[in-house]
Protein backbone atom coordinates (compact mmCIF):
# COMPACT_ATOMS: atom_id res chain seq x y z
CA UNK A 1 0.00 0.00 0.00
CA UNK A 2 1.59 3.18 -0.68
CA UNK A 3 0.75 6.43 0.95
CA UNK A 4 1.03 9.77 0.18
CA UNK A 5 3.39 12.12 1.67
CA UNK A 6 1.97 15.39 1.93
CA UNK A 7 4.60 18.51 2.79
CA UNK A 8 3.36 21.76 3.56
CA UNK A 9 5.92 25.06 2.73
CA UNK A 10 5.63 28.95 3.79
CA UNK A 11 6.37 32.02 1.85
CA UNK A 12 7.51 35.58 4.47
CA UNK A 13 5.53 38.34 3.03
CA UNK A 14 7.44 41.29 5.24
CA UNK A 15 8.79 43.00 2.31
CA UNK A 16 5.82 43.22 0.42
CA UNK A 17 3.76 44.51 3.63
CA UNK A 18 6.82 47.34 3.92
CA UNK A 19 6.80 48.36 0.27
CA UNK A 20 2.77 48.66 0.51
CA UNK A 21 3.36 51.15 3.85
CA UNK A 22 6.01 53.33 1.92
CA UNK A 23 9.00 51.58 3.78
CA UNK A 24 11.41 51.17 1.31
CA UNK A 25 15.13 50.10 3.86
CA UNK A 26 14.91 47.56 6.62
CA UNK A 27 15.96 50.81 8.80
CA UNK A 28 13.09 52.25 8.27
CA UNK A 29 11.20 49.02 10.33
CA UNK A 30 13.26 50.03 13.31
CA UNK A 31 12.29 52.81 14.91
CA UNK A 32 8.47 51.51 14.82
CA UNK A 33 9.71 47.46 16.38
CA UNK A 34 11.75 49.56 19.43
CA UNK A 35 8.21 51.75 20.07
CA UNK A 36 6.80 48.55 20.60
CA UNK A 37 9.68 47.10 22.81
CA UNK A 38 11.20 45.01 20.09
CA UNK A 39 15.19 45.96 19.82
CA UNK A 40 17.43 44.46 16.77
CA UNK A 41 20.46 44.88 16.06
CA UNK A 42 20.77 46.54 12.42
CA UNK A 43 22.01 43.14 10.87
CA UNK A 44 18.55 40.73 12.69
CA UNK A 45 16.19 43.23 10.85
CA UNK A 46 17.58 43.71 7.77
CA UNK A 47 17.67 39.09 7.74
CA UNK A 48 13.82 39.39 8.84
CA UNK A 49 13.45 41.35 5.78
CA UNK A 50 15.37 39.42 3.04
CA UNK A 51 15.59 36.57 4.07
CA UNK A 52 12.80 33.63 5.00
CA UNK A 53 12.63 32.71 8.89
CA UNK A 54 12.89 29.45 10.34
CA UNK A 55 12.17 31.08 13.76
CA UNK A 56 10.15 33.80 15.21
CA UNK A 57 9.13 34.89 18.54
CA UNK A 58 5.56 35.57 19.28
CA UNK A 59 6.07 39.13 20.40
CA UNK A 60 7.79 39.84 17.22
CA UNK A 61 5.31 38.17 15.75
CA UNK A 62 2.87 40.61 17.56
CA UNK A 63 4.59 43.47 16.96
CA UNK A 64 4.82 43.44 13.24
CA UNK A 65 1.11 42.83 13.07
CA UNK A 66 0.08 45.32 15.26
CA UNK A 67 2.78 47.73 13.04
CA UNK A 68 1.31 46.34 9.66
CA UNK A 69 -1.99 46.28 11.25
CA UNK A 70 -2.64 42.97 9.72
CA UNK A 71 -2.82 39.33 10.95
CA UNK A 72 -0.21 36.39 10.82
CA UNK A 73 -2.50 35.28 7.78
CA UNK A 74 -0.74 38.56 5.70
CA UNK A 75 3.04 37.56 6.75
CA UNK A 76 2.81 34.18 6.45
CA UNK A 77 1.13 32.12 3.35
CA UNK A 78 1.08 28.74 3.95
CA UNK A 79 0.69 26.18 0.81
CA UNK A 80 0.69 22.66 0.88
CA UNK A 81 1.52 20.04 -1.65
CA UNK A 82 0.35 16.23 -1.91
CA UNK A 83 2.52 15.84 -5.12
CA UNK A 84 4.96 14.13 -3.26
CA UNK A 85 6.59 10.61 -4.30
CA UNK A 86 4.88 7.86 -2.22
CA UNK A 87 6.25 5.96 0.56
CA UNK A 88 6.77 2.52 0.03
CA UNK A 89 6.01 -0.01 1.76
CA UNK A 90 5.71 -3.91 2.18
CA UNK A 91 3.08 -5.94 0.51
CA UNK A 92 1.09 -6.15 3.17
CA UNK A 93 2.08 -4.25 5.34
CA UNK A 94 -0.45 -1.76 6.91
CA UNK A 95 0.13 1.69 8.48
CA UNK A 96 0.07 1.98 12.18
CA UNK A 97 -0.38 5.56 13.70
CA UNK A 98 -0.11 4.39 16.87
CA UNK A 99 3.28 2.40 16.48
CA UNK A 100 6.65 4.58 17.76
CA UNK A 101 8.78 5.64 15.05
CA UNK A 102 11.68 4.02 15.40
CA UNK A 103 12.00 0.02 15.64
CA UNK A 104 12.10 -1.58 18.65
CA UNK A 105 15.07 -4.07 18.93
CA UNK A 106 14.45 -7.79 19.56
CA UNK A 107 15.03 -9.20 23.28
CA UNK A 108 17.14 -11.97 23.22
CA UNK A 109 14.86 -14.89 24.40
CA UNK A 110 15.70 -17.15 27.50
CA UNK A 111 15.92 -20.76 27.71
CA UNK A 112 14.59 -22.09 30.71
CA UNK A 113 15.46 -25.80 31.26
CA UNK A 114 12.91 -28.27 33.01
CA UNK A 115 13.55 -29.25 36.45
CA UNK A 116 13.99 -32.80 36.66
CA UNK A 117 12.53 -34.99 39.34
Amino acid sequence: MNEMRRTADYSWNLAELMARNAMHNSTDLSPHLVSRGIELSAAQIWRLVTQRPERLSLPLLAALCDIFNCTPADLISVTANDAVAPIKRAVGESLDLSAPTSRARPRRARVLRDDPK
